[in-house]
């Protein structure tokens, strides 16, 4: 596995100093972005979008990867050149602001050009024939139509796109000077005036038909260009005469049609928004033959191999699959979370495995081979915390919906539900050395303790003092006692027999993540104020303070069973490792593209797992000097 490239670190100069942090995998895909996903012409490796980053990775080996990271907030579309060598990727930024684009060289991975002209948003981009001429269209903000020099990197000329939003550009496949724009309501052909420094655009004749296009394709010859639209159909329109010829199929496929690619002896590759794959003719415009992916989600990007028998496939639900064009048969190649992350967490005392939640499931990972071994889902709730059963029997889960389940390791089956459990939510979960009471916290400010047994599920203890969101809890390993931290400033030992308070720690912080050292004489604790404090865990007294980080919140925090070191992620996209004893930070992870919503070390003190904001899980090596 590479290191990010020298774009990213000078950002984090601080953070250069350090070590850095070996990344082993990252399992993540961004499927909402049209065209996500390239082939380069070694056919060997990939580009995918991640979040703020351009991942490069070998199509064989999932962990041989490299990443751009230039980026400073989500991409929303790419181009890859017609000879592979450049690719353009465009961003979305904050309102007001201007979005970038960054033309990278696939070879060296290093950025040739960053173009900014767009407000808030870029839409889409396309490169020309001969890769001197790179068409961007921004946002709805912005919706204007840019051709940029590739070679100066400078701005040619430029014009408002339409009236209405326009989603798409395509240049011409042999004319440099043709480009063609499509959106609500219109489809445009544009010929790019150099001399004049002018696009002059004539809007297409589609007669009574009104349609809203999401995708461009242009044929060979540059005699037709097929527009996909949003409800479902395919038109083919005349460049030279800008008139619309034809309109097909009868029967639409359904959602839209999001993504198309050219097969041989002029048939289609055409995907559509319920996950449909289709081959089409391009003379009749009719379906020969389709398949749908279940559970996929809208098709959003299909990348042919170069031998034209395989296609890559990404979906909307983040799944990408390998297609036979010929026979349509799928294969599921990845998978991921297609939104933030709120958990992460390993069974004890057993690394191969871990599991992860977000909105509306659960996911179990192999930690080796980064395979999805289970998925739970339950529509319309969010899972905010997770945790395996000391005896590994059981995942414990905490829901929006106030409910806390709990479904077998391995089948999925649900094996019991705690109604009502939290008002608001559970946002935290934990369990006992025993194995026989689980605690939770929710969003009221509530804590309460369970009894579980195979037959029922009883409430021994509820404690009522924290005023705001529960938003981490840790049990001590004797079962005496446990911890609760709170966003409302306080994090509260409690008595786990008596259920009263024990003991409690205050600070001008929303309290994000709270745990024992492994001999629990000493609590951590970390929050908004960019804090790690260490506490002991006798009189609550602090007795070390550090600066988790320069500029942004620490969300979470984990140890290693030896209790050598730490990690801790936050809101400033970087994983740290820190030395206990010194409570120095010795080596930084530089990947996410969002905030780290979560790290654990796994027991064998190998592997650290973080999870984004974006979406992403990375897995990182343990320096060596610290493996377990």
């Amino acid at each position: 596995p590479l290191r990010p490239t020298s774009s990213f670190r000078t950002r984090h100069r601080n953070s250069t100093d350090m070590e850095h942090l070996e990344l082993n995998a990252v399992i993540g895909y961004a499927g909402s972005v049209v065209d996500g996903i390239f082939l380069l012409p070694d056919n060997r490796s990939m580009v995918y979008a991640l979040g703020s980053t351009v991942v490069k990775r070998d199509i064989v080996d999932p962990k041989n990867q490299q990443f751009l990271q230039g980026h400073s907030d989500k991409v929303t579309c790419m181009a890859l050149s017609p000879s592979g060598r450049l690719l353009a990727s465009g961003q979305v930024t904050h309102l007001g602001f201007q979005a970038d684009i960054i033309v990278w060289d696939m070879e060296t991975l290093q950025i040739v050009h960053r173009l900014r002209l767009h407000k808030v948003r870029v839409e889409s981009v396309a490169f020309s024939c001969n890769e001197k001429w790179l068409a961007s269209i921004g946002g709805q903000d912005d919706n204007s139509l840019v051709v940029w020099n590739l070679e100066t990197g400078k701005a040619v000329c430029g014009s408002p796109a339409a009236n209405e939003t326009c989603h798409t550009v395509k240049f011409a496949r042999r004319n440099e000077f043709v480009i063609v724009t499509a959106g609500k309501l219109h489809m445009r052909v544009w010929d790019f005036d150099l001399a004049n420094r002018k696009v002059r655009p004539v809007d297409c004749n589609l007669g009574k038909l009104q349609r809203s296009f999401k995708y461009l394709l242009v044929d060979e010859a540059d005699e037709y260009c097929y527009a996909g639209t949003s409800t479902g159909d395919v038109l083919k329109v005349n460049l030279r005469t800008k008139l619309f010829k034809h309109v097909g199929p009868k029967t639409r496929l359904s959602q839209g049609v999001a993504a198309m690619a050219w097969l041989a002896g002029g048939r289609m590759l055409v995907g559509a928004g319920d996950g449909t794959v289709a081959v089409m003719d391009s003379e009749s415009l009719k379906v020969e033959r389709s398949v749908t992916l279940d559970g996929a989600g809208a098709i959003t990007a299909l990348a042919l191999h170069a031998s034209r028998q395989v296609v890559f496939v990404g979906t909307g639900a983040c799944s990408t699959y390998l297609v036979k064009t010929e026979s349509l048969e799928a294969e599921l190649r990845s998978t991921c979370h297609p939104s933030r992350i709120h958990d992460v967490v390993f069974p004890v005392g057993y690394s191969d495995v871990f599991a992860t939640c977000g909105a509306g499931e659960v996911r179990v990972w192999n930690a080796r081979t980064c395979a999805e071994l289970l998925r739970v889902q339950i529509g319309g709730v969010d899972c905010l915390c997770v945790a395996f059963a000391r005896d590994g029997r059981a995942i414990l889960s905490g829901w929006s919906d106030g409910k806390i389940r709990a479904f077998g390791p391995q089948s999925g089956k649900l094996l019991y539900v705690v109604h009502d459990a939290h008002v608001g939510g559970v946002t935290a979960i934990a369990c006992g050395s025993g194995g026989d009471k689980v605690v939770s916290g929710g969003a009221d400010g509530s804590v309460r303790v369970w009894g579980v047994t195979a037959e029922s599920r009883v409430l021994l203890g509820s404690m009522k003092e924290h005023k705001a969101a529960v938003n981490s809890i840790k049990v001590r390993g004797n079962e005496t006692e446990f911890v609760s931290a709170s966003s409302d400033g306080s994090c509260i030992v409690w008595d786990m027999r008596r259920f009263v308070r024990n003991n409690s720690l205050f600070a001008s912080t929303f309290f994000k993540a709270v745990l024992y050292h492994p001999d629990e004489s000493q609590l951590l604790t970390a929050g908004t104020d960019r804090k790690i404090t260490n506490w002991d865990a006798y009189d609550g007294s602090a007795i070390r303070i550090v600066d988790g980080s320069s500029s942004a919140e620490v969300s979470t925090l984990d140890i290693a069973a030896s209790g050598e070191v730490f990690v801790s992620g936050g809101a400033d996209k970087l994983v740290k490792l820190w030395h206990y004893d010194q409570g120095q930070c010795v080596a930084v992870g530089v990947g996410h593209s969002g905030e780290v919503c979560k790290v654990a070390v796994s027991p064998d003190q190998r592997t650290m797992v973080s999870v984004g904001e974006e979406g992403a899980i990375l897995l990182w090596n343990m320096p060596a000097a610290y493996a377990g």
